[in-house]
């Protein structure tokens, strides 16, 4: 949507400039004949002071402004669409699935799911909810030459934003390109710390006494993308591996699903590789 009100100002302030005031006059001096009356559902669900103000002249920037206007609204309440890469058991994208079906991530559909692993479990239960999957099989190709399939999957079913929900894979600079600032990570740790594979074994093997899990933004780097959301969990003298990963995936399928709301809904600015969230607003909250 910020890529889009640039369009829309860039649009509006290359029109010539058009004086209301002056409109107005040669409007009462214009004959019917020669009223443009636009005949919108957003005009039309405005509340007007009289029946001429729905009448306006011939300038093409008006009608371009409402036109524009209009495409703007339709956009901002058009459904998202999500594509989710895994390439296990899928919980992480099961998560999702069903905030998007309670509401959680209103405006929004899970549009394809996508695996590396013909014998993934992600995929049986995106299909047993009726869901696109595809297995697309990495073997044998080279990462680029693998990534530009899956991007082409995924640019097939107009998806707005990637979620990575265990996905072990490493994405190319040209997958990071074909979907900049919209692809998303969760990774069981709190990053910078313990990046990679065994996050859990590390912070146990570290003396952690805090860890948790991290959703940001893909970059070409390893989980070295901007934070968009994060939650700590305490280690437990008696943990195992096992028993911190259980404990951290349940926080996992809580703030993936807010952080996923948080950037489809453009809620976020970055700033020198920081996320600035802006809150909801109450009537959003309740």
């Amino acid at each position: 949507m910020n890529a889009l009100n640039s369009i829309v100002r860039w649009q509006f302030n290359s029109f010539p400039k058009w004086n209301p005031r002056e409109a107005n006059k040669r409007l009462i001096a214009t004959p019917p004949d020669s009223e443009l009356i636009i005949n919108s559902p957003l005009l039309n669900d405005m509340q007007f002071s009289n029946r001429d103000s729905k009448h306006l002249p011939r300038p093409p920037q008006a009608l371009w402004f409402c036109r524009l206007a209009e495409l703007c609204y339709f956009l901002a309440n058009m459904t998202k669409r999500i594509g989710v890469l895994l390439s296990g058991r899928g919980s992480n994208f099961e998560a999702l699935a069903d905030s998007v079906a309670a509401g959680r991530i209103p405006d929004a559909e899970i549009a394809v799911v996508v695996s590396n692993r013909e014998n993934a479990r992600g995929i049986e239960r995106a299909r047993a909810r009726g869901i696109s999957a595809q297995v697309i099989p990495s073997k044998g190709l080279e990462r680029e030459a693998y990534d530009r399939l899956v991007v082409a999957a995924l640019q097939e079913k107009k998806v707005d934003l990637v979620c990575l929900a265990g996905y072990m894979r490493l994405v190319s600079p040209f997958f990071v390109s074909s979907f900049r600032e919209r692809i998303l990570n969760i990774h069981p740790s709190l990053l910078p710390a313990f990046p990679g594979l065994e996050s859990q074994r590390q912070a146990l093997e570290h003396g952690a006494k805090f860890t948790g899990c991290t959703v940001h933004f893909v970059d070409e780097n390893l989980d070295a993308g901007p934070i968009v959301m994060q939650a700590v969990v305490p280690v437990e003298d008696a943990d195992t591996p096992e028993t911190l990963a259980e404990r951290i995936l349940r926080e996992e399928h809580r703030i993936y699903s807010e952080a996923v709301r948080i950037v489809l809904e453009g809620r976020y600015r970055i700033e020198n590789r920081r996320v600035q969230v802006a809150p909801l607003k109450k009537s959003e909250s309740q």
